[in-house]
């Protein structure tokens, strides 16, 4: 039995051997993704993102707490910073969710960014895709929180909940920046401290001269997650997109926009690999040295390498 259907099975050491091997970039898995691909569409995918230090983390413990009490199962992707080091997650929210590992009803799972620009691991689509496949009804992407390149995270999930504080002038620049157009739910979140009023009216200000969303109008919430308060209205809340996007046929250009980001970033990638295997690791590390010695510019060294254009290699022995 292969890895795919252990996973449909409900096989969860299946289901994290799998995202291991995904997040190696292991080819001899294809066969595997895609009949998890033809077996997936049924989790809500939620990405939650927002500054370093607005209690994400904790948010969306209280939310797979919430989940669990109404029979839900749920999946949790936490892209983390990568390891300098060893290209690891560095932060562990398997260790700070420790309560809910036990639970056979969630699954958490750290991932490393490894320098992928956005906040979102490259493996993150295929990772949500084995959680689904594994029964996840919700499967939740925290993101590493950096700034308005955030706004990648769109591409992965179906719901983006925008997590600020009050009283941090730095949240409202960030929304302002371009988070502002991507999320479905705004969350304030330690709503005890001062100052909560005032960033509640700002952004519900700034809502109003956002283009009309169809449908959905983003709602803006409070919560204090370390003391539980505002999880069920969120909750409610989360639900509530979940119903409007599949009975208003969003869901289905959601899905059409997801696949072909992937696809064209999987295009991308291969076709780098491609050309620069054909035109050779000597040739192109005597390009980037051309270029570094101010010999050619990068646009140039593009076009030889597209052209397949290789450089001199030989160099000229002088007579004695």
């Amino acid at each position: 039995m292969g890895l795919a259907q252990k996973v449909a099975g409900g096989d969860r050491r299946a289901a994290a051997r799998l995202i291991s091997l995904i997040e190696d970039g292991d080819d001899s898995i294809r066969p595997e993704l895609a009949e998890l691909h033809r077996n997936s569409g049924h989790a809500q995918i939620i990405g939650v993102t927002g500054s370093p230090g607005a209690g994400k983390s904790t948010l969306i413990h209280k939310l797979a707490r919430g989940f669990r009490e109404r029979g839900k199962t749920v999946g949790v992707i936490a892209v983390d910073p990568s390891s300098p080091f060893t290209g690891g997650a560095l932060l562990g929210d398997r260790i700070r969710m420790n309560d809910l590992s036990t639970d056979p009803g969630v699954f958490i799972r750290s991932m490393s960014s490894r320098g992928n620009p956005g906040g979102i691991a490259k493996a993150t689509c295929d990772a949500t895709r084995v959680l689904d496949a594994l029964g996840m009804d919700k499967v939740i992407v925290e993101t590493v929180g950096a700034g308005q390149s955030e706004v990648a995270v769109m591409d992965v999930v179906h719901t983006v909940l925008v997590i600020v504080v009050p009283g941090l002038g730095d949240d409202i620049q960030a929304i302002k920046a371009g988070i502002l157009e991507i999320g479905d739910i705004f969350v304030i979140n330690k709503a005890d401290r001062d100052g909560v009023e005032a960033a509640q009216r700002e952004l519900e200000m700034m809502l109003e001269f956002e283009n009309e969303k169809g449908p959905w109008r983003p709602p803006v919430l409070r919560t204090v997650a370390n003391k539980s308060e505002g999880i069920a209205p969120l909750i409610d809340k989360i639900d509530a997109h979940w119903d409007v996007i599949r009975k208003e046929g969003i869901l289905e250009e959601m899905e059409r926009k997801r696949c072909r980001r992937e696809v064209l970033e999987l295009l991308k990638h291969k076709a780098v690999l491609s050309l620069l295997a054909e035109y050779g690791p000597d040739n192109f590390d005597t390009l980037i040295g051309h270029v570094a010695s101010k010999k050619l510019h990068p646009h140039d060294a593009v076009e030889a390498i597209l052209s397949k254009k290789r450089p001199n290699n030989k160099k000229k022995n002088k007579k004695k």
